[in-house]
């Protein structure tokens, strides 16, 4: 079985027996906690940029926030939990072998519960009318059935992004680099920057369910689990068949 080296994503093969020799609580509750920590203030801090920032036809603002807070979250607890935040990017870990798939549902499970702890923090924090204005930072750039097909290709898109940044800066032996954190951010401030008047650029189904339960808005809230979803997928297959490490592709392993 697979498992990852936190410190610097590298995937090494551990049977299932030695897995369980590692300290449990050092294996499992650590990374899960850190999971949710760095999913809270990732969350937080995005909420709290689209709430503050009421001229809500500007990204720029909000893309500098989110890509920023992403980076520093991922530098300072990356060595922990391998710094996902994102329940794409722990899917397409486990793909790729560089996630323990027991630990694949408490990750979501923790990622879901700081999105909703970030965004409840960034409405405790808001004037009602500031929350109210900006719908609680919740995803309402697609208000009509017409721009679905575009909203779920951009999701998809950018998700694609996000994730190569990920596997291939920070999970790829072969590729990855010391400066993979501010990569990951950077991703996230062009995918908004390009996308945000499309689909919003969520790329994240924890950033768009903890403002969603805020704001009870759920108009469309499905696309922002689809896109993501679908995006992880496919870099996951990309990698696992053409361009992983010796140990992760399936194919191609000589070339």
């Amino acid at each position: 079985m697979c498992d990852l080296e936190f410190g610097s994503g590298k995937v090494k093969e551990q049977s299932m027996s030695g897995w369980w020799h590692v300290p449990w609580c050092k294996q499992f509750v650590q990374p899960c906690l850190v999971e949710l920590l760095g999913s809270t203030l990732f969350i937080f801090i995005g909420c709290l940029s689209v709430i503050q920032n009421q001229q809500n036809t500007r990204t720029l603002e909000p893309a500098l926030a989110q890509g920023l807070a992403l980076s520093l979250v991922v530098a300072i607890l990356g060595n922990i939990s391998g710094g996902h935040f994102n329940p794409a990017v722990s899917l397409v870990a486990v793909l790729i072998g560089g996630l323990n798939l027991i630990l694949l549902f408490p990750y979501w499970i923790c990622q879901l519960c700081g999105g909703l702890i970030g965004a409840a923090l960034a409405k405790a924090l808001s004037s009602e009318e500031k929350f109210w204005n900006a719908s609680g930072a919740a995803f309402v750039t697609v208000q009509e059935p017409g721009q679905v097909v575009g909203a779920v290709v951009a999701e998809v898109i950018l998700t694609i992004l996000l994730a190569l940044v990920v596997c291939m800066g920070v999970i790829n032996e072969k590729t990855q680099d010391t400066l993979a954190p501010f990569f990951v951010g950077f991703s996230v401030i062009v995918a908004i920057l390009a996308g945000g008047t499309v689909s919003g650029a969520c790329m994240n189904p924890a950033r768009a369910f903890g403002p969603a339960v805020m704001a009870n808005h759920w108009d469309f809230h499905w696309i922002y689990w689809l896109g993501p979803l679908l995006g992880s997928l496919f870099v996951g297959v990309l990698v696992r068949v053409f361009s992983g490490n010796g140990k992760t592709t399936l194919i191609l392993k000589g070339w």
